[in-house]
């Protein structure tokens, strides 16, 4: 794993400029730093060292020199490239090195190599002979790629956003429309990021620079085909191979291995297949957010170590500063800090570690696709009627069963952008200064529910759940507090050869009103106990909820939320209501304190510190 950075231009001070970028990603790849300067180009390249040790220095080359490549991640079948195109007349220079496959990859096959790749990955390729870059991202957008392009027409790209702070022609500006999708979302959503003019390229996609001129190309896409010709106990059995054949293929590495650990299914049946030596977990001193006693005894189970760690309150919130910023963009998921202390753990003893991301999303996980099982009969009441209801619904207090009524009052792709869809319109109206309304949750959801059409609700959101939930918060936490550590985390759910496999099960053997992810569960209860199994996943439970009723925690969100910052943003005698509901008990108010927060916290440091 590693920290691209670079852009085009022509900088007198150009080697200045391009060190203090990679310097600014140096948490990516502490084993070494390598740049590259050519007419109109400079490509910089920080690395953690995991295949071909010794030959594996980038930014590579190809034999002439025309073609050199930054990259970041892993390609799984490396070996199997390298042999077709060493067949074809390629000539290798490394012996063991998969950054080579992408240079003769690129030069044989074109932009179609991207299809043949298995892997995670994120690169930059320069084109000497046209002067033209050639970047894309892997399928799922595992690994994270950023763009920006100035008024000169400089284009600068990277692994994160701060990597362009350093460079002149980059001006930091706040992009607030972002904010009003954030506070529905909880993370960043899209393609646009807090920063002006930075954009994400999507997950699948690539993109080409010549002479100032970007364009981007979709080169692949998920789909669900759902096979109702076979059985459970078939797709079980195919999991099985699949899991285990992807699982040997993520561990290929020429360092120790080691693997995360909660109390769920995932990381569980996970950590079984890998035969690691060591496993981690974190959790809390109180047992209802702890996992760190199951851990212990499914380690021992398996024969491995496994190594726990108990986060103290105050050690938690002392780390949000330094968390937001390594995030680059605001994220209010509550886990994502206690991912960071598995990550730093975890690096103390080991350089990789497998982890189970994606599982919900391709087998069906999450206990929103239960949903459509459940009181089914509400669905047939007259629109008009549950449109009224939901209407009066959305004046009272949000507790459970009047989030059913304000959900189930709208149609599935009116109401479901993910699995957090923390503040309305009308929340976010009052809250904000300058609420402009232009630009709704729905409209970023609603392409996804358009190539969806047809197909049975789950499979919808879990469509969805893969182009927007999984990477703007999942699979964003996990890059961004593994590379904080200078740890490599692989995820071998998300692999395309597994969801080959997750996208032909049909909707019956994924979810039902009792259960979810039902035909990975039957497979893993082939070869761990049935309770481990058939588990619910804690995931990274974080008491924020009870913290944030205690004046010493609370106190730090109010002076936040009375700070000349938040009144920029806010209405702060709002914030400052919804948190003195919350810690008198009124009303549970968490989530919505903790987006707020989490923003106000990630715009100091960015913003205000800086």
């Amino acid at each position: 794993m590693c920290g691209i950075t670079g852009f085009t231009g022509h900088r007198s001070d150009k080697q200045k400029i391009l060190k203090a970028m990679t310097a600014a990603i140096a948490h990516r790849g502490p084993d070494g730093a390598g740049e590259y300067y050519a007419d109109g180009v400079a490509l910089g390249h920080r690395r953690l060292s995991i295949i071909d040790l010794a030959g594996g220095t980038q930014p590579m080359f190809n034999e002439d020199k025309t073609l050199a490549v930054v990259f970041n991640g892993e390609i799984y079948n490396f070996m199997e490239l390298r042999g077709e195109l060493a067949e074809a007349g390629h000539v290798f220079a490394t012996d063991h090195s998969d950054t080579e496959v992408l240079l003769h990859g690129y030069e044989e096959w074109g932009e179609g190599m991207l299809a043949r790749l298995r892997g995670m990955f994120a690169f930059a390729l320069w084109d000497e002979k046209d002067k033209s870059l050639f970047c894309a991202r892997d399928h799922f957008g595992i690994k994270p790629f950023y763009y920006y392009q100035n008024g000169r027409g400089e284009f600068l790209f990277g692994s994160e956003i701060k990597s362009f702070l350093p460079h002149p022609g980059f001006e930091k500006k706040l992009n607030e429309s972002q904010l009003e999708l954030y506070l529905t979302y909880q993370y960043s959503p899209g393609e646009n990021t807090f920063f002006e003019g930075v954009k994400k390229l999507p997950p699948a996609h690539f993109l080409r620079w010549k002479a100032g001129e970007v364009s981007v190309h979709r080169y692949w896409e998920p789909t669900f085909e759902p096979d109702g010709s076979r059985t459970l106990e078939d797709w079980e059995t195919e999991i099985q191979h699949k899991m285990a054949e992807s699982v040997a293929a993520h561990k290929i590495s020429d360092v120790e291995v080691g693997s995360f650990l909660s109390s769920g299914v995932d990381s569980s049946y996970m950590a079984h297949l890998a035969h690691v030596d060591k496993t981690f977990t974190v959790g809390f001193a109180d047992k209802q957010y702890d996992e760190t006693d199951y851990a212990a005894g499914f380690s021992k189970f398996l024969g491995v170590e496994n190594y726990a760690y108990r986060i103290e309150p105050e050690e938690y919130w002392q780390n949000l500063p330094k968390i937001q910023y390594h995030m680059d963009e605001p994220l209010a998921d509550a886990a994502s800090v206690a991912l960071y202390f598995v990550n730093r753990e975890a690096a103390k003893q080991v350089k990789v570690c497998l982890s189970g991301e994606g599982a919900d999303e391709f087998f069906g996980g999450y206990n929103i696709y239960k949903e459509p099982f459940t009181v089914s009969w509400y669905d047939r009441v007259p629109a008009a009627l549950r449109r009224a209801v939901g209407w009066a619904a959305e004046k009272l207090p949000p507790v459970r069963g009047v989030n059913f009524l304000v959900r189930r009052a709208k149609p599935l792709e009116e109401r479901y952008i993910g699995n957090t869809n923390l503040l309305g319109e009308r929340q976010k109206k009052k809250l904000l200064r300058r609420y402009t309304g232009r630009v709704k949750p729905t409209d970023l959801s609603r392409p996804y529910f358009e190539k969806t059409k047809g197909q049975d609700p789950v499979t919808r959101m879990q469509y969805t759940d893969l182009h927007l939930w999984m990477v703007g918060d999942i699979l964003l936490k996990a890059d961004k507090m593994s590379m904080a550590n200078s740890l490599e985390l692989r995820v071998p759910f998300l692999d395309k050869e597994v969801f080959e496999t997750a996208r032909r099960i049909p909707v019956e053997c994924r979810a039902s009103a009792a259960n979810t992810k039902l035909a990975l569960r039957g497979a893993a209860a082939r070869e761990i106990p049935e309770k481990t199994a058939d588990k619910k996943k804690l995931g990274f439970p974080v008491p924020v909820r009870a913290w944030l009723r205690q004046e010493k925690y609370a106190a730090i969100v109010r002076r936040a939320f009375t700070s000349e910052a938040a009144a920029q943003f806010f209405n702060t005698k709002r914030l400052e209501k919804l948190l003195d509901q919350h810690v008198s008990g009124k009303r549970d108010n968490w989530r919505q304190i903790w987006c707020v927060f989490m923003f106000l916290t990630w715009y100091d440091e960015y913003f205000v510190k800086r």
